[in-house]
């Protein structure tokens, strides 16, 4: 059997202590394979998006541990931490995180500046990612130029300038119309199946959920339901 590429082993993330004390999770567990599309599915509030941050290694449980690729990701420390997360995993938030007034190859070259790749590699990598999500031609622009749907595209290219294994999508067509919204998704479900990038989707969308291969509905910090829709 094959090791999960991320994996939650009983969970739990408080906030706060004594009367104060929150608990954001209460428990769980789950595995994700590598190539895989999942859905975590909830309300505001129900903990998806502190599961998300654990999983992406942005935080640390308060007990229990991921594990990602079979590690547990509680010994990794400092800059290999840095490094790993920075080489692992891709993010597109709903709220874009652009620098506004930096150009737009800027934007989507960050993760390589921060990994300290050379500016002239930072520059091939980040056109050749433009290019493919069809934005070379506005790698000069400044960030704040663009509309909604470029804007996201260009937080994909960001994304996948470091050849991430996973990506990690938090509500990515919240700030989106529909039509737009739809082009985004394709694009994220093509590099899934084309590239075999691991999609972790956080969403309260029910239709977005359902074109990925699993669901998981969490309620008040607790998985409450699973869900397989492909064979």
């Amino acid at each position: 059997m094959s090791v999960p590429v991320l994996a939650a082993r009983d969970v739990q993330k408080s906030y706060g202590r004594g009367p104060t004390r929150f608990d954001a999770l209460k428990g769980v567990s789950l595995h994700i394979d590598e190539g895989e599309s999942v859905a975590i599915v909830g309300k505001s509030g129900s903990g998806k998006s502190t599961l998300m941050h654990l999983l992406a290694l942005l935080d640390k449980p308060s007990s229990g541990a991921v594990e990602l690729s079979g590690r547990d990701a509680g010994t990794l420390r400092g800059a290999t931490l840095n490094l790993t997360r920075n080489r692992t995993f891709g993010f597109v938030f709903q709220q874009f995180f652009l620098t506004p007034n930096t150009s737009v190859l800027d934007n989507v070259t960050l993760p390589l500046r921060i990994a300290g790749v050379s500016r002239a590699e930072r520059k091939r990598r980040g056109m050749a990612a433009l290019e493919q999500l069809e934005l070379a031609d506005k790698a000069k622009n400044r960030a704040n130029d663009l509309s909604g749907g470029q804007k996201q595209r260009v937080v994909i290219a960001r994304a996948l300038v470091n050849n991430p294994t996973v990506i990690f999508a938090d509500e990515p067509t919240g700030n989106l119309d529909t039509t737009t919204g739809a082009i985004v998704e394709d694009i994220l479900f093509q590099l899934n199946r084309e590239k075999g990038i691991t999609l972790i989707i956080v969403t309260h969308d029910e239709d977005l959920a359902a074109r990925c291969d699993r669901r998981v509905y969490i309620r008040d910090g607790l998985v409450v339901e699973r869900q397989e829709l492909h064979a």
